[in-house]
């Protein structure tokens, strides 16, 4: 597949240039940029658009404030480019409430720019803090309005199969191992019913020759499947036991990238 093109530029190069833009209007550092999305998940369509993610650090003395500052930076979106980050001090508390986006932007394989061990730094810690329960409710309420809405149209957005199956095989993957799920579809999918695997490859070969607006036909069979997973996960959500851990490593952390 040919490299996407963007005011004549390759992607990749033009996200990179607008990240160096933000960091030299704001005085900050990137610590990490990512893809986030389908991209990042394994199902794109050619015509996906690019959700570039990131974390970014400004120097000591803007922490040295009384005032509260504004904690996100972002460019506006149209529909190619999504570039929007959060600052190290909102994301590490975000890290700390085990937030599964920000999980899931740690493990992309598409990184556009990566500050020393920053990434290394905040995987490492993940397990500390993951919240099994916390994240099966953000990818409980992701699955529940697709397979509750979406699904139920005479004609389906071939992506709603994704996004509903995605969060799903998730939350799954958390109910039976208790750990930070994948994020890639390729990993998740290994516990889908041997009978829905040929149905997901051709569901997987349309949407990479799709656009992302190709719809197609209900499949009864895979909304029964996705409809009894709802209803078996919500059971499978852990009780509200798990303690608050330390949070010192996280202030090490944010000691180390703030200079």
């Amino acid at each position: 597949m040919e490299p996407i093109r963007y005011a004549g530029k390759e992607m990749r190069n033009v996200i990179l240039d607008r990240l160096t833009d933000l960091e030299r209007q704001f005085d900050v550092k990137i610590l990490l940029a990512c893809e986030s999305g389908s991209r990042a998940w394994g199902f794109a369509s050619p015509d996906s658009d690019y959700d570039a993610r990131f974390i970014y650090v400004h120097k000591k003395d803007y922490y040295l404030s009384i005032d509260e500052r504004p904690d996100v930076l972002g460019l506006p979106v149209d529909a190619v480019l999504d570039i929007g980050g959060w600052e190290l001090r909102k994301a590490l508390r975000l890290f700390r409430k085990s937030n599964a986006p920000l999980y899931e932007w740690l493990q992309s394989p598409v990184v556009y720019t990566a500050q020393d061990d920053f990434m290394a730094d905040m995987t490492a810690l993940m397990p500390r803090y993951f919240s099994p329960r916390a994240a099966m409710h953000h990818y409980l309420s992701m699955a529940r309005g697709v397979v509750e809405y979406e699904l139920a149209a005479p004609e389906v957005r071939l992506k709603k199969y994704f996004y509903a199956l995605r969060p799903l095989l998730a939350a799954r993957w958390i109910a039976e191992r208790g750990t930070v799920p994948p994020l890639a579809f390729s990993q998740l999918r290994a516990s889908l019913p041997t009978a829905l695997h040929d149905v997901i490859d051709d569901l997987l070969r349309q949407k990479a020759a799709a656009c992302e607006g190709h719809t197609v036909a209900p499949l009864p069979t895979l909304n029964e499947y996705l409809q009894a997973e709802v209803m078996l996960l919500k059971q499978a959500v852990p009780p509200a036991t798990e303690p608050m851990a330390d949070s010192e490593p996280l202030h090490t952390l944010f000691r180390k990238y703030v200079v």
